[in-house]
């Protein structure tokens, strides 16, 4: 065999082989797809996947197109529509034709949920949450009593809270890493752990104190109280230094994570507050703070996730949130944690190097996601402990780590 022989038989053998891969790998792509509508051209369709790519498509008229509800899981209760019927901001799962022959991908069948639909069925589901939920830190846990003890509220409104699971109740839990509540997995109430962040729905007795939960959503989060050593806003993360460690994390900002800023004078009330203070006593360098007027707006979002608010899974469903309205009953001093839902909401641009701040995130030992974040905090330094049992409860409980739910 020649040299040039040699050198051809291989290079043969390398294009072959490329050929063979080619189809097997334009035959790797999805064949079918969850996300949202972003635009509708003529017959083509461009949806954003939940996976955070964008798909183009044909929609050919013997395509079948049907209009499901949101949380209905029975596709034989969904409604044949017509293609000029979807929109954009509908979420759809698409099932491509494998076996078109046309240059542009084809539609074979598309499931809608309507995006007016969603809105309602989300604010039902809030409305649900905020009447019927519960949220905190879990202190114990009985396994074969299916009995969970939380904690909830800080400082004077701390209590203890009785949530009762059985077999009809549905338990979740966030998945490592995760703070989308789409993403949390099934799980046995043993899989729960004093120090947890939960959230349950259900039927409470008459003072709150006891809960027969309907739904639980727990997860393993992790509190960290730093100093801000970068700030990337392009790329949504920043630095900061781990008070406790002495290390540093690298913290993802997503969309659905929560951002206040603290005004100085409510962190010191705060802080006074969790020391055992009374909230209107003077703080350093100002006159006696009066507690905010009761009556305010009512606080709330969407569990992590849950850092917003957003329909759950592809089609709707799950966890919203809210609390009660800012200040006690008749005039009493505010909740702590409904003033941390007052505080102004923040984006990572705000943020500086060497300011302090406290966040609640996935667990992580070096890169982690930002559930809530909250800035201006100095002052709450001086009493970490309760201070982060506050934002931890916050979290799940008036919008911040429910907001981490997301909308896809």
């Amino acid at each position: 065999m020649t040299l040039t022989a040699r050198i051809r038989l291989p290079l043969l053998l390398a294009a072959l082989a490329l050929a063979w891969m080619v189809p097997a790998i334009h035959g790797q792509a999805p064949a079918r797809f969850v996300g949202s509508i972003t635009a509708i051209t003529g017959n083509t369709v461009t949806v954003k996947t939940d996976a955070g790519d964008s798909r183009q498509f044909d929609v050919p008229a013997e395509a079948v197109i049907k209009r499901i509800a949101p949380g209905e899981k029975e596709l034989s209760k969904a409604a044949t529509i017509a293609f000029g019927d979807l929109a954009v901001g509908d979420r759809v799962l698409v099932k491509m034709n494998a076996d078109a022959a046309a240059a542009t991908p084809q539609a074979a069948q598309i499931i809608a949920v309507k995006a007016g639909d969603l809105a309602e069925k989300q604010q039902k589901d809030r409305d649900a949450w905020q009447r019927n939920g519960v949220a905190g830190l879990v202190k114990t846990v009985n396994p074969a009593d299916n009995v969970i003890t939380l904690t909830t509220g800080a400082g004077a409104t701390a209590k203890t809270v009785t949530v009762h699971t059985s077999k009809a109740t549905v338990l979740k839990r966030y998945a490592p890493g995760s703070v989308r509540y789409e993403e949390a997995q099934a799980a046995p109430v043993d899989t729960i752990h004093s120090g947890d962040q939960l959230r349950a729905r259900g039927q409470k007795n008459a003072d709150g104190s006891e809960i027969t939960a309907d739904e639980v959503v727990s997860g393993t989060f992790r509190n960290i109280a730093g100093t801000i050593v970068s700030v990337d806003a392009p790329n949504g993360t920043l630095t900061v230094k781990d008070l406790a460690t002495k290390k540093q994390v690298a913290i993802k900002v997503t969309p659905e994570s929560q951002m206040r800023r603290l005004p100085e004078r409510m962190a010191q009330m705060l802080a006074m507050r969790l020391k055992g203070g009374s909230a209107g006593a003077p703080g350093p360098g100002g006159p006696p703070q009066a507690a905010p007027a009761a009556g305010g707006p009512p606080q709330g979002g969407p569990p992590p996730g849950a850092p917003g608010g957003g329909q759950h899974g592809w089609n709707g469903g799950g966890p919203g949130g809210g609390g009660p309205p800012f200040g006690g009953p008749n005039g009493a001093p505010p909740d702590p944690q409904q003033m941390l839902s007052r505080a102004p909401a923040i984006q990572l641009g705000d943020l500086q190097k060497g300011e302090a701040v406290m966040l609640v995130s996935t667990e992580g030992a070096n890169d982690v996601t930002a559930v809530t974040l909250l800035a201006g905090v100095e002052p709450l330094l001086a009493a970490p402990a309760a201070s982060q049992n506050l934002l931890s409860n916050w979290s799940m409980g008036s919008g911040g780590a429910e907001g981490a739910a997301g909308t896809p």
